[in-house]
């Protein structure tokens, strides 16, 4: 038995476009999708993140490559004998039809047995917490209930991969935040793997055991949540996934996994650690999250420090979003407010005297593009 559950293997899908030439909707993309895993693509629309899902379904054949599951070769296989089930943003609910017909009615194509179908669907209601909703009609629903009959219809048939096309994309913020521990509590009950297309980065960081990122079709860093915030290996990475600052250099060092980037408009060298390959003499990219820069009324550290004067200052509840003009480079740093107080005098404010600093083991240095 393999090991993984998805494979793709060097997969290129391309299409026709009007004018008569082809466009590659996904560019020799391999990826490995181990067995129990809730693997998320992520990415912007037209990345190629959906064509993939869809060439695992069998919506979609690929051009060059290969689709394997559970071992077994199935690029070309039609959807309906591959052993896995999709779930859709539309959640595609037959509206005539109860929440029970709703979930039986896979397993009634199958022609399973009566008494086996009452069992399974009525598990699959319970696991999706939908007991007793049997009878009710998907107009009687709300959008999360709606959401959870189309997965209990996705699970009743025990797929051995479920693919989710943004299923929580219709729903409001609140709604989508508790379905996305609640599905992922799922996955981990069922043990069985989910690959699961989003746009939504902190989405992907809060559900995924993985994430690949996705950009023109192309797979540009595959990680866990962790590596992917905290060691982007790009500029893309870094830019898509949080939010970050960037400075642009000249590399004049790197030694020992970290790096010295002489910083022009700061007249400064600003140290970090390497993420990615560069060299000596090219143009890098200095990243920082703005969570990790500190903030301070005088200077407290010679390397990476740098004076700025405050330009505005956003208080978000949690956070005060502070943006700093450091030598006219504006600087985002998200301060966490740890004292309750009415006091203004507690909050930074605009035209005040600051000093940020980067530590280097927070600051990360990476090819500029």
């Amino acid at each position: 038995m393999s090991e993984f559950a998805v494979e793709l293997q060097d997969v290129i899908k391309q299409f026709p476009t009007p004018e008569g030439g082809q466009v590659f909707a996904v560019n020799h993309v391999s990826m490995q999708i181990k067995n129990g895993e809730f693997f998320s693509m992520l990415g912007s629309s037209g990345c190629g993140k959906t064509t993939s899902l869809r060439m695992i379904a069998g919506f979609e054949w690929p051009t060059e490559g290969e689709v394997v599951i559970a071992g077994t070769p199935q690029g070309h296989t039609p959807p309906f004998k591959r052993p896995v089930n999709t779930v859709f943003q539309s959640y595609a609910l037959f509206q005539h039809m109860t929440v029970f017909q709703n979930v039986a009615f896979g397993l009634e194509m199958d022609h399973v047995a009566k008494s086996e179908v009452n069992d399974r669907v009525g598990k699959s209601l319970d696991m999706v917490q939908l007991s007793g909703m049997g009878k009710r009609f998907p107009k009687q629903l709300s959008g999360g209930q709606q959401q959870r009959v189309a997965l209990a219809r996705a699970i009743v048939k025990t797929p051995k991969v479920l693919l989710l096309d943004e299923p929580l994309g219709a729903l409001d913020l609140k709604l989508r935040k508790e379905m996305q521990l609640e599905l992922k509590a799922l996955q981990q009950r069922l043990g069985i793997t989910f690959v699961y297309v989003t746009h939504d980065q902190e989405e992907a960081l809060t559900m995924s055991d993985r994430i690949a990122v996705m950009s023109f079709g192309k797979v540009l860093q595959m990680g866990t949540p962790v590596e992917i915030y905290e060691r982007p290996n790009c500029k893309f990475v870094a830019d898509f996934i949080g939010t970050s600052n960037f400075l642009h250099g000249t590399v004049k060092s790197v030694e020992n996994g970290k790096a010295s980037v002489y910083i022009q408009e700061l007249d400064a060298e600003v140290m970090g650690l390497v993420s990615g390959d560069i060299s000596v003499g090219e143009t890098a990219a200095v990243s920082i999250r703005p969570e990790k820069i500190r903030l301070s009324e005088q200077s407290a550290f010679n390397q990476n420090c740098f004076e700025g004067v405050v330009s505005s200052t956003t208080y978000i509840g949690s956070d005060t979003h502070v943006y700093v003009n450091v030598k006219g480079n504006r600087i985002k740093v998200w301060e966490q407010n740890k004292i309750s107080s009415l006091d203004p005098k507690a909050y930074y404010s605009v035209g005040q005297k600051v000093w940020l600093t980067l530590f280097p083991e927070n600051t990360l240095i990476m090819a500029d593009k």
